[in-house]
């Protein structure tokens, strides 16, 4: 059962504000949504914003504040807070005194979808670049700091997410407490799985099947059939596909993603150029992956874990049999641990 309230938001749309009961002997987490604008000359692009934190939690510290975002496919709402027997990531999260946001980058999930996406594909350019991208991080990290007073907060990214919140890491230190990269990107010595090969267009079409057929790479034989429990993918990909209700009417139904990802791909990791410089990362790092990941070879976050000359108390940690979906896989217990000792060892 879910209360809803309308909560006055200045300059934003009024957020809907949701009270439900977590798991046994938890708090209670209040969760609250945002359209935040992006003041970069795009007129109509909000941001969509999720919140979780526990009902008690009102005093705010750029320690136990953390937003997550996504990576170049999937928006970060429906696989950070999903419900997989339950409880989603964001809800452990919150569950232990954290203030936890996510937001969806431009042209995913619930957030606007630029003009070029109603368009054929072939029609424009790759859209949603990196650079592109970094906006809305920033418009959202403000948003948070501005709105719980704080000079700094926690972030974390995924995948592709990784690249833009190491760029946004290195350029803006004095806003960022910690980081986390979970499945980090760098220098590719492999062909990426996610680039298909060809010319791009603005955006890509992506099928539950293709999803699917992607999450058993680099998973040995014995061990594919118990990796995801039953009905879990299914409701991801339900929730997921369901973001895009132009693409449902494609036959078969078809999620758009834009295809910057690709091009940033193809621009700098396949090329040998790191789209940022980990030397000027000066917040406690952490990097974090399953010992399957074939989207982000383990190689990757070896080769960068050195070069985070600057970052105090730093570590790698290799988690065994989870692949770069280890967040919906049976062993996501031991991702979320990982992660959770890290934001907590020095929270206040």
């Amino acid at each position: 059962m879910h209360r809803r309230a309308l909560l006055a938001a200045p300059a934003l749309a009024a957020p809907v504000v949701l009270t439900s009961p977590a798991q046994a002997q938890a708090p209670r987490i209040v969760t609250e949504e945002f359209m935040v604008p992006v003041g970069d000359g795009s007129p109509g692009i909000e941001i969509f914003v999720r919140n979780k934190r526990p009902e008690s939690l009102t005093t705010f510290s750029p320690g136990r504040t953390l937003i997550m975002v996504h990576g170049a496919t999937y928006p970060a709402h429906t696989a950070f807070d999903l419900p997989l027997g339950g409880l989603s990531w964001m809800d452990y999260i919150a569950g232990r005194g954290f203030d936890v946001w996510c937001l969806d980058i431009r042209g995913y999930g619930r957030s606007t979808r630029p003009p070029e996406m109603s368009q054929p594909p072939e029609a424009n350019p790759p859209i949603v670049r990196g650079e592109t991208a970094l906006l809305d991080i920033a418009a959202v990290s403000a948003f948070v700091r501005n709105r719980r007073s704080i000079p700094k907060c926690i972030h974390l990214g995924y995948s592709w997410g990784t690249a833009l919140m190491g760029r946004f890491a290195a350029d803006n230190p004095s806003v960022v407490e910690r980081l986390v990269l979970y499945a980090p990107v760098w220098l590719r010595q492999t062909p990426s799985l996610a680039d298909p090969g060809g010319d791009l267009g603005a955006y890509r079409f992506v099928t539950q099947e293709s999803a699917r057929s992607r999450r058993g790479a680099g998973v040995p034989e014995a061990a594919r059939a118990g990796l995801v429990p039953p009905g879990w993918f299914e409701h991801w990909a339900g929730v997921t596909w369901a973001t895009d209700p132009e693409g449902q009417r494609r036959n078969p139904p078809a999620l758009r993603a834009p295809n910057g990802s690709t091009a940033d791909g193809r621009e700098y990791w396949s090329a040998g150029r790191p789209f940022y410089d980990p030397a000027k990362i000066t917040a406690p790092t952490l990097l974090v992956l399953g010992e399957w990941d074939q989207d982000t070879p383990p190689y990757m976050a070896q080769t960068l874990f050195p070069l985070l000359t600057a970052s105090p108390g730093k570590r790698l940690v290799l988690l065994g049999e989870g692949t770069h979906g280890m967040w919906m896989e049976r062993n996501r217990g031991a991702l979320f641990q990982a992660v959770q000792v890290f934001l907590e060892e020095s929270a206040a």
